[in-house]
């Protein structure tokens, strides 16, 4: 899952239970525009940071300690990945989607996306940008 600069998922897609997130990383943020694209050390490998430079985006995710050539990254700019973090923590108070109640792929995916619908509207109203008039 990705999430934008505000902490909002612009797509969501849910792959099958046994393949690690850096499978479909690719595929999570080929059409995404992005400046940057922060991760953490899972997603540390040379064929997605390549891909991910070649797109024109920043690639800012630690190196693994176990890489022969260390590479450098923006320790501030990856102070943002905290986003996806709490996006995570949010939408996890769905005891649905926290335990999987729903087995079907595609009952899970759609509540899915009716809590991320949630977690957008919810930050709309905290956010001071916005102003409500009665």
């Amino acid at each position: 899952m990705a999430v934008e600069a505000l902490g909002n998922p612009p797509q969501v897609t849910l792959p099958a239970g046994q393949i690690a997130g850096i499978g479909r990383a690719a595929q999570t943020i080929e059409h995404l525009p992005a400046q940057a694209v922060i991760a953490d050390k899972g997603y540390d490998a040379d064929r997605f940071v390549a891909m991910t430079e070649t797109s024109g985006a920043q690639a800012v995710i630690p190196p693994r300690s176990n890489r022969i050539t260390q590479r450098s990254f923006d320790r501030h700019l990856y102070r943002d990945r905290n986003l996806i973090e709490h996006f995570f923590a949010r939408i996890k108070h769905f005891r649905r989607i926290a335990t999987r109640h729903d087995k079907p792929a595609k009952s899970f995916l759609s509540f899915i996306h009716l809590a991320c619908a949630f977690v957008w509207l919810a930050g709309l109203r905290t956010d001071p940008s916005v102003v409500l008039r009665s």
